[in-house]
């Protein structure tokens, strides 16, 4: 397919996340969008209206009509809805957390290979410029702490907040380190719904590497935060802010006994990573290429994120 061509594309849920991918594939040159789903008719014909396409109740509906598809709707819903997607050879990228199972996820990445469709899974984070400004710096990390909290919202309450907001520092995490996991160890509450609300887990890699990881959907403000630690240097990234700092132990002394430090601060700009997602699913979809986040990427997280709460 050439890249050049628009490609015709549509969202299967228009709630709160897609909409905004609604939004982005109206407005991005390489895409027509031909259609806008969701279950609730008044909504996506809201939708469709702003944007100047059409509205569809059932995804069913438009299989034949599109080259490729966001799917947004809940985690439940996943595997049947990319299912028919894939099988046609619909190129797809579908939301976090990938499906409520492994058996699910082994099933999609099956049907992605035997059709040649794109399968790339939502793991927005991996299109945070403060992930990407980690290439290069990375060396050995050996500790890594990472803290994400927000709000309460009724949004995404469909899972717990390890399938919600934990699994993006998961896919993170473990995208970093590369290596299998040795032990886990979690705990968690529910607090507002009948899922935990806030967990904490201690993952530990076989390499030596350990991460300790927060996520609280019950909290007053929102933080998303990374600290890393290797022989080299200390690394914190603001995935909100869009900031990064490395500090290194420098030449000569601070004071006796204590070494001079330098410190490398970058304020990366907010940018669009949604956008920046979004193109390069299209981008992988016209080319034929590897998606950024694979099917293999996200049964990866999915199957830490279920270790995690078998442990909670």
């Amino acid at each position: 397919m050439p890249l050049n061509r628009k490609l015709k594309t549509a969202v299967v849920g228009v709630g709160y996340l897609g909409v905004f991918h609604a939004e982005k594939y109206a407005a991005l040159p390489n895409s027509e969008l031909v259609a806008v789903v969701d279950v609730d008719r008044e909504r996506a014909e809201s939708v469709a209206k702003r944007l100047g396409t059409r509205a569809f109740a059932s995804h069913h509906e438009i299989v034949d009509m599109v080259d490729a598809v966001s799917i947004a709707v809940p985690t439940q819903s996943h595997h049947q809805v990319a299912i028919d997607f894939l099988g046609r050879g619909v190129h797809v990228l579908l939301e976090k957390p990938m499906t409520t199972t492994l058996d699910e996820a082994d099933d999609l990445i099956r049907i992605s290979e035997e059709t040649g469709a794109v399968l790339q899974i939502g793991h927005l984070e991996r299109f945070n410029p403060v992930v990407q400004a980690l290439d290069g710096i990375l060396t050995e990390p050996r500790f890594i702490e990472s803290v994400r909290i927000a709000p309460f919202k009724p949004r995404g309450t469909d899972v717990n907040v390890v399938l919600d907001l934990m699994i993006h520092d998961i896919d993170i995490i473990q995208d970093i380190i590369r290596s299998p996991i040795k032990r886990i160890d979690s705990i968690g509450a529910p607090v507002f719904t009948e899922e935990e609300d806030i967990a904490n887990a201690r993952i530990q890699f076989e390499n030596g590497c350990v991460a300790n990881v927060t996520a609280s959907r019950i909290s007053m403000k929102s933080e998303r935060r990374m600290r890393i630690f290797q022989p080299d240097a200390y690394i914190t990234l603001d995935f909100q802010n869009k900031k990064l700092a490395v500090f290194r132990k420098g030449s000569g002394e601070m004071f006796p006994g204590v070494p001079n430090v330098t410190i490398d601060q970058r304020d990366l700009g907010q940018g669009d990573v949604l956008q920046a997602e979004i193109e390069s699913f299209l981008a992988a979809a016209a080319g034929g290429g590897k998606p950024v986040v694979t099917g293999e990427d996200g049964r990866r997280a999915l199957e830490t994120a279920l270790l995690i709460n078998r442990k909670l």
